[in-house]
């Protein structure tokens, strides 16, 4: 099977002032003269990481990393109590990754993105379709009620019961009912008394979950205190507000994407972004080819599911925009 490319850095980055008093950390690593690729991490809050940058060819992709709102290198960020989200919103984020477009001088690009940052690849190719060369998505995710139902008001507990009671414990039994709404109260709370356990309960919950077997090494990165605070506060944020799309947008709009290539990763047995979203995306956008990973879940680095993404990026680097996709 593929694994990542061998580990590298960037040869630029920067600071982007975006507006609203946001500034995007961004980078671009690989061949300077490559074709264009552009990363968008997961959460959303999760941030970028060096191995994101491996995913690609670096001698045939100019890589283009960026830090969402509020989360990785990008400031202000969201784990300080008082940061405002009010401007940390899906078309935010649309808007950010345009402007990073422009200033890179970029035409063109391959949008690649897992979990939300497949949310964010949909929103971003639906109203930007003339800027995307090529779309690889992974665990397909499109915030409708049912999917964040499943995961966040207790149908995914049918699974993980002992992991589920670590994410209800923060929460009065009375507010069981309403989980998502329940924790936006606790997270908006001053003392880091309240919201300090909050936000590792909710990233712990998440982390515990995404992959196929048991990754210590996983939760303790999520559960570490500064980062599961933005990446709770950022989440839950998204998810209260339905990630500002109307039930079933994307997958509705998806005809928008039918002449991009694409590809969609899938893990079989992914219990956060379960395998019926990107079963319903592959019917709207039948030209896109579905990749059904039987014996995996919902990580990148798993090996199956990280075979199929770099085989999609090593097909598409061969292809020109306007050639047919190379198989």
């Amino acid at each position: 099977m593929r694994a990542l490319y061998p580990a590298l850095e960037p040869y630029d980055s920067g600071l982007l002032d975006v507006g609203d008093g946001q500034r995007i950390y961004w980078e671009t690593s690989g061949n300077p003269e490559g074709k264009p690729a552009v990363f968008l991490h997961g959460g959303p809050g999760g941030g970028t990481s060096p191995d994101h940058r491996r995913l690609f060819d670096p001698e045939r992709y100019r890589i283009v990393l960026l830090d969402q709102r509020g989360c990785g290198r990008s400031l202000p960020h969201a784990s300080d109590p008082a940061a405002d989200l009010a401007t940390n919103t899906t078309w935010h984020l649309v808007g950010d990754i345009e402007r990073v477009r422009e200033v890179l001088g970029i035409d063109r690009w391959l949008v690649l993105g897992g979990s939300w940052g497949s949310t964010l690849a949909l929103a971003y190719a639906e109203t930007h379709p003339d800027r995307v060369t090529e779309l690889v998505l992974r665990g397909i995710f499109t915030l409708r009620k049912a999917e964040l139902d499943w995961f966040y008001e207790g149908g995914a507990a049918a699974l993980f019961p002992d992991l589920w009671q670590g994410f209800l414990e923060p929460v009065p039994e009375e507010r069981r009912d309403a989980m998502i709404s329940a924790y936006s109260g606790l997270l908006a709370d001053e003392d880091p008394l309240v919201h300090g356990p909050a936000a590792v309960a909710w990233a712990t919950w998440e982390a515990s979950t995404i992959t196929l077997l048991p990754r210590p090494d996983v939760v303790a990165q999520f559960a570490e205190p500064r980062y599961a605070l933005a990446f709770a506060r950022i989440e839950n944020h998204y998810f209260a507000n339905r990630g500002w799309f109307e039930e079933g947008q994307l997958i509705r709009d998806a005809t928008r994407l039918r002449h991009i290539p694409g590809v969609i990763v899938q893990g079989r047995y992914d219990v956060c972004t379960p395998p019926m979203t990107a079963w319903d995306l592959s019917i709207a956008w039948p030209e896109a080819e579905l990749r059904m990973i039987p014996d995996a879940g919902h990580a990148y680095d798993e090996p199956g599911i990280l075979d199929a993404l770099i085989d999609a990026t090593d097909r598409f680097a061969r292809r020109r925009p306007e050639q047919p996709v190379v198989g």
